[in-house]
């Protein structure tokens, strides 16, 4: 496509008239104007972002006790356990590798194992394998090892490798207190629209 030529209208009388060569602009797809409810999507997926990454930062400044008791909170909220009394928190020194445990029925008869870990670096194998070691002290089948970080590819190996064994990153773990409403809350936001049916004349 060529150039088009826009004249100006000259200053004076006397001056030679301009002419100022504009290259075609195409339409950016991007700019186009969005739906209400497009934005509004938009919006609320940046808010679930800004809440996650908050959390995020919470959880790694939170204390190790304080960091198995949110793990166990969340863990209840998902529906484990009878009651927020058949989760208890056991870690602490000499917990044996051990922050906390589920009982699925009233008498205990299953139970899952909670490690919680909140770590800067990436748990690696050795971790889950020492953990996997403490749940067969136990005679455990099922473990759920939670860390504020993420794990490395040889430690998602293993726990592919191994039964019963449930890994959470953080990124992950922000995401299901969002989902189930663990240290955030939400807001109702009425949102209006119209009631076809109302207006229908014939069918009423």
């Amino acid at each position: 496509m060529g150039y088009i030529g826009v004249r100006l209208r000259p200053a004076t009388g006397d001056a030679t008239p301009a002419t100022v060569h504009c290259a075609p602009t195409t339409p950016d797809p991007a700019a186009a104007v969005a739906s209400p409810e497009d934005r509004l999507g938009q919006a609320l997926s940046e808010l679930r972002q800004t809440a996650e990454a908050e959390l995020m930062e919470l959880l790694s400044r939170a204390s190790p006790a304080f960091f198995e008791t949110i793990v166990l909170d969340l863990l209840h909220r998902m529906g484990y356990g009878a009651s927020r009394a058949d989760l208890l928190r056991v870690g602490g020194a000499g917990d044996g590798g051990i922050d906390g445990i589920i009982s699925l029925d009233r008498l205990g008869l299953e139970k899952v194992y909670v490690q919680a870990k909140r770590w800067q670096g990436s748990v690696g194998r050795p971790e889950l394998q020492a953990f996997y070691g403490a749940l067969a002290g136990q005679k455990a089948r099922k473990g759920v090892f939670i860390t504020t970080s993420a794990y490395t590819p040889q430690a998602l190996e293993f726990a592919r490798s191994v039964e019963g064994m449930v890994l959470i990153d953080g990124a992950r773990l922000a995401s299901l207190m969002v989902d189930h409403d663990v240290g955030v809350t939400a807001r109702s936001v009425r949102i209006p629209k119209i009631d076809s049916d109302y207006f229908d004349e014939e069918g009423a």
